[in-house]
């Protein structure tokens, strides 16, 4: 088997699990400054920046189970998406385990909040990527 480079594999798009897809997808599109695409099937999309989808699908039948999504954002409209969470009475944390409420990070040189999303998922707005060893 030959071995590719890692650079050949990107990730297209993944599903996200939501109580209702519709309030979920428009929330996240929101406060990124984002659109919601037409519905696909049983998804509605969320098109990112770098070519990856969110695929809001919706679980009528189950709990959604709460998962962890980061965004890289510009730093430029970091502030402007802090602005819309306040706007949407949303609190956003510094910090993953949500104990400091209100406040953000500046983790590896750059600006960083973590908030929930209508069905608990852990969302992260970054402004640098983790600097990993």
């Amino acid at each position: 088997m030959s071995e590719k480079p890692a650079t050949a594999v990107q990730l297209n798009h993944t599903a996200v699990y939501a109580s209702d897809r519709r309030t979920s997808a428009e929330f996240l599109a929101g406060i990124l400054g984002l659109e919601v695409g037409a519905p696909f099937g049983p998804f509605l999309p969320v098109d990112l920046g770098n070519g990856v989808t969110l695929d809001y699908f919706e679980l009528r039948d189950q709990p959604v189970q709460s998962n962890h999504y980061a965004f890289l954002v510009p730093d430029e409209e970091f502030d402007t998406m802090i602005a819309r969470l306040e706007a949407a009475g949303v609190t956003y944390y510094a910090d993953p385990q949500h104990t400091q409420p209100g406040r953000t990070n500046d983790m590896f040189g750059g600006r960083g909040a973590y908030f929930d999303d209508p069905d608990r998922h852990n969302m992260e707005i970054m402004t640098r990527p983790y600097a990993r060893p």
